[in-house]
């Protein structure tokens, strides 16, 4: 592997996270949001009004969620996977102690869910390089020869 491409690979930051949680978040409110222009809208009602456009857009989708629910999985694992939403969980349930946020507000609700969720899938996506930055330890799947 030539030096620049090893070196690009190995540069991990900020703005890298940053471009995997806006791809995340716009895949999870792509696919449902409040606002009723989603992909979950579009097709609930359903019709056979551009159906191989419906199609196309749903495979789609389900490959960028394949995509990042197999690299998190992978990454962390179902232990890992479930202490991120556990964490993320008690987070919310501060809020609502706190009063920061009512239960009864289901939009907010429903948008900071799916905030967290998109929030999940990245850190899934960036796990291996963020525990490389951490702990120095590189976790490989594949090896080219």
């Amino acid at each position: 592997m030539p030096a620049d491409r090893a070196a690009a690979m190995r540069v991990f930051d900020l703005g890298s996270f940053g471009v995997r949680w806006v791809v995340a978040v716009v895949l999870v409110f792509a696919t449902f949001n409040p606002t009723r222009f989603s992909y979950y809208h579009w097709i609930s009602g359903w019709t056979r009004d551009d159906l191989p456009l419906k199609v196309l857009v749903g495979l789609v989708l389900l490959i960028g969620f394949v995509i990042y629910f197999r690299a998190a999985w992978r990454s962390l694992g179902p232990i890992g996977m479930l202490l991120a939403a556990a964490l993320f969980g008690a987070l919310v349930w501060v809020l609502i102690y706190y009063g920061l946020l009512g239960v009864e507000q289901r939009t907010v609700m429903t948008y900071l869910s799916l905030l967290l969720l998109a929030t999940i899938m990245a850190i899934g996506l960036s796990w291996s390089h963020i525990r490389r930055r951490l702990s120095g330890q590189a976790d490989i799947d594949d090896v080219d020869e």
